[in-house]
């Protein structure tokens, strides 16, 4: 054994962790670390897997990344999750990497309710936050086209980033692409369970071709439900932030909204898309989420968008085509039998 363990820290000797008082370790180790390196802490021993896992940490760790979470009603459905808040910050950090679904919709139970809490960052500063519960269990919502809209037409959230235009458009729309992040958990209360289906990075900036306004879009691509035909291949959980205001002055959001769209550019209804986002929930292995696989996948759903539509027109062309020639024929067959007769 090392002689220096048992000697005190002022001669050089190693002081060990027990003979710090916990609080202390607590106060003034613990609380400074991101929800990352505290998971990681807590898999070094069962002394230190204790002192991780106390809930005040983990509720400072969600409430600091995820501004929205101070909502009474989320604090009140996250003490009910199994491990509390480190259960909830499992489930929502970092980003799911989706996998193929697995769900049955005739026999899995769709969720009654669902909480969406939602923050935007620039520059990972909070500038916009809001918490949005939704009844999912009316008929209008299943068989109505699905789609979550967090402001009123007729509003829109002022925000301290300064709007720039003009001359600096390309730039800007880039430094917005780099700068502005999303986080969109998608809360089930009756499962206790959470995800975030953000890319959290943009993966598309671009002006809105009527309005002028500028769209940033979080794009979450998983797998669609196989038993609903080959369009449902992918599914886009797509997340839309829209900006504006004037050249110099200040930017405002006036729309976040989230929709879910096929590889054919269809909106999903209400109940294929829960099907959808229960699938993730239950399914969705996590992996970091702060490069660029999100923009990767994107594209690469955009592409094969780009391919299918290309493919149905071929086979719509084709179509016409074989119209066109039985028409042909049968005119020339009727009046051949006429003159003929």
């Amino acid at each position: 054994m090392n002689s220096t363990t048992s000697l005190p820290l002022h001669q050089g000797g190693i002081t060990p962790i027990s003979a710090l008082h916990p609080d202390i370790f607590q106060s003034h180790i613990l609380a400074l670390l991101d929800g990352p390196s505290l998971a990681s802490l807590a898999c070094v021993s069962s002394q230190l897997h204790a002192l991780s896992t106390h809930d005040i940490l983990w509720f400072n760790i969600c409430s600091s990344t995820w501004p929205s979470l101070n909502h009474p009603r989320l604090q009140q459905i996250i003490s009910t999750f199994p491990s509390g808040h480190r259960s909830f910050f499992s489930d929502s950090f970092p980003f799911p990497d989706l996998q193929p679904l697995k769900l049955d919709v005739n026999s899995c139970t769709l969720p009654t309710e669902l909480i969406f809490a939602v923050d935007v960052y620039y520059q990972n500063q909070i500038i916009y936050s809001k918490v949005e519960e939704l009844d999912t269990s009316s008929s209008w919502f299943l068989c109505s086209p699905f789609r979550v809209d967090l402001l009123d037409p007729k509003d829109s959230a002022s925000t301290p980033v300064r709007y720039l235009g003009g001359s600096q458009d390309e730039a800007w729309l880039q430094h917005l692409e780099e700068n502005l992040s999303l986080s969109w958990i998608v809360i089930n209360p009756t499962r206790k369970k959470a995800v975030n289906v953000s890319s959290r990075r943009a993966v598309s900036v671009q002006r809105h071709w009527l309005t002028g306004d500028v769209q940033v879009r979080f794009g979450t691509v998983t797998a669609g439900d196989e038993g609903r035909g080959s369009s449902r291949e992918l599914v886009e959980c797509g997340v839309v932030v829209t900006c504006c205001g004037k050249e110099g002055g200040e930017m405002h959001v006036r729309e976040v909204c989230m929709v879910m769209e096929d590889m054919e550019g269809k909106g999903l209804n209400g109940k294929d898309s829960l099907v959808i986002l229960e699938g993730v929930i239950e399914q969705g292995r996590r992996k970091g989420g702060e490069g660029n696989e999100g923009k990767g996948k994107f594209e690469e759903f955009q592409e094969r968008k780009r391919e299918r539509k290309e493919e149905n027109q071929r086979k719509e062309r084709v179509l016409d085509l074989v119209c066109i020639t039985v028409g042909v024929v049968g005119f020339v067959s009727f009046w051949s039998a006429i003159l003929f007769k």
